[in-house]
């Protein structure tokens, strides 16, 4: 039985055979009927960008984004309806590697032009994960005739599917908090929700729901991990053209404008000697800088996007960097998808050896609950939660990383504007979250500019933290502008 075939089963049955049985001598839980919701309408466009500077990461270099944007309608049962918005970057050249800029792109676009089908022909109702229960199937479906349909010599993945959903996944869960008139968090407990994890993360979450992991009220702040590109200019000396925009052109620069305390290292992989001087370097001119404020205390993340050839050479980097300057190293905090994505094609790199030094995180590789139980096996002990691989994955993938005790952090996409209201979102609600990478103050800001105003502290940041407490609005708490333009 396909998982649509399933959830319509599942849709005709008594609401007593839906919820679960109380345990323990517990309240039966009531669930109202009137709080599932059903697609009424779906828009979408597209904005465009240039950076200020080119990002490099992975042995890629990305100097320009696409946005896109989508609103969508739904209403109740109980006759509450609402609009939604949700704004993801299209980040081909992660998302869709195999492809080339032109190619990724195109496939990228043509894909959300489809899903807005798919998702405003969608029959189902229920909470926003119910829904996206029913469409992800859909939308993979649709990935393969769009692939097939634009000839491209490699198919779609499902990683740059969920890139393109995500947008979709965030106005439905947005329109789903803004009908009735509390944040989306508020709803992921059972007083909404018909069915408990169990229903998509197996039976030892049985009675349980999303409030168990997920806070419905903010954290005040959160770290923010400025992201040091592997082709970034880490101090004057290495400015070849300078950039006259008022912001910083060098790390050294931007540590005392943002009172960094926490830093995600970009690193190409593949040239162990390389690697292993760029962080040498990096922490040396970061403890030069902070030793002039007066900090003592800071972090780092190290991301390879695959890049290391076996955990082997993970293994002798960090044995180098441990012996070089064990201060520096003490500092790593965690380590980020060091070697491919595809963990099934290479069973045998596993990371139990360098998980007993450091948290290694899945990123790239994280698409489902059965690649974070393959992760796991394989000796992954981190999570990377990303707003663009939906919502609705992001919730359940940090309820199973919690439960099996694995370190959680919440990455970006190089997301501006509404996408950042997003996953800062995520980051302030998820228990034991580490922190949240935010590079479009970095590397395009002009896509923040028509939101800075409206939430003080979260694009601009101050003693090295985001100001996530004003994160209390309807839905997902992001509300467009009237006008936005691309440049």
């Amino acid at each position: 039985m396909t998982r649509r075939a399933l959830f319509r089963t599942m849709a005709a049955l008594p609401w007593t055979q839906l919820v679960p049985r109380p345990v323990s001598g517990a309240a039966a839980v009531v669930v109202p009927p009137d709080t599932d919701a059903r697609i009424l309408d779906v828009d979408h466009t597209f904005e465009d960008f240039r950076y200020r500077a080119p990002y490099q990461f992975g042995g890629r270099s990305v100097d320009r984004v696409t946005i896109l944007n989508v609103t969508c309608r739904v209403r109740t049962k109980g006759g509450r309806e609402a609009r939604g918005f949700g704004s993801m970057t299209l980040g081909n050249a992660w998302a869709f590697p195999a492809a080339s800029q032109d190619a990724g792109l195109g496939a990228m676009k043509a894909l959300a032009d489809e899903l807005r089908r798919v998702t405003k022909a969608c029959d189902e109702s229920g909470h926003p994960i119910d829904l996206f229960r029913a469409l992800e199937p859909e939308y993979l479906r649709t990935a393969t005739e769009v692939s097939r349909a634009r000839a491209l010599p490699s198919s779609i993945p499902k990683l740059c599917t969920l890139v393109v959903a995500s947008a979709f996944d965030a106005a439905i869960h947005d329109a789903y908090g803004k009908a009735f008139g509390v944040s989306v968090y508020d709803t992921y407990r059972s007083t909404f929700m018909r069915r408990d994890l169990s229903n998509d993360l197996g039976p030892s979450f049985a009675g349980e729901f999303l409030d168990r992991y997920v806070a419905a009220t903010p954290r005040p702040t959160i770290p923010v991990f400025h992201s040091v590109g592997a082709s970034d200019p880490l101090d004057a000396a290495e400015v070849r053209q300078r950039i006259d925009d008022g912001l910083p052109n060098t790390l050294e620069e931007w540590i005392p404008r943002d009172g960094l305390i926490r830093f995600k290292i970009k690193l190409n992989g593949g040239d162990l000697e390389k690697d292993f001087d760029r962080v040498v370097r990096i922490d040396r001119i970061v403890t030069r800088a902070q030793q002039a404020r007066g900090i003592r205390d800071w972090k780092y993340s190290l991301d390879f996007n695959e890049g290391c050839p076996n955990v082997g050479y993970l293994l002798e980097f960090l044995r180098r960097i441990r012996a070089a300057t064990p201060s520096g190293f003490d500092r790593i905090l965690y380590i980020e998808q060091p070697t491919a994505r595809d963990l099934k094609a290479d069973r045998a790199n596993v990371m139990h050896e360098a998980a007993k030094l450091r948290p290694v995180v899945i990123d790239e590789s994280l698409t489902d609950l059965e690649t974070l139980l393959l992760a796991r096996e394989m000796g992954y002990t981190g999570v990377a939660l990303k707003a663009c691989k939906g919502q609705s994955q992001a919730m359940l993938m940090a309820a199973a990383a919690q439960k099996f005790g694995m370190f959680v952090c919440v990455q970006d996409l190089t997301c501006p504007g509404a996408s950042l209201v997003h996953s800062a979102g995520i980051a302030a609600r998820v228990n034991g979250n580490a922190g949240i990478e935010a590079n479009a103050r970095q590397f395009v800001p002009a896509a923040n500019a028509a939101w800075e105003s409206r939430f003080p502290g979260l694009f601009t940041i101050r003693d090295g933290v985001m100001k996530t407490g004003q994160l209390t609005g309807a839905g997902l708490g992001a509300v467009p502008p009237r006008t936005s333009t691309g440049g």
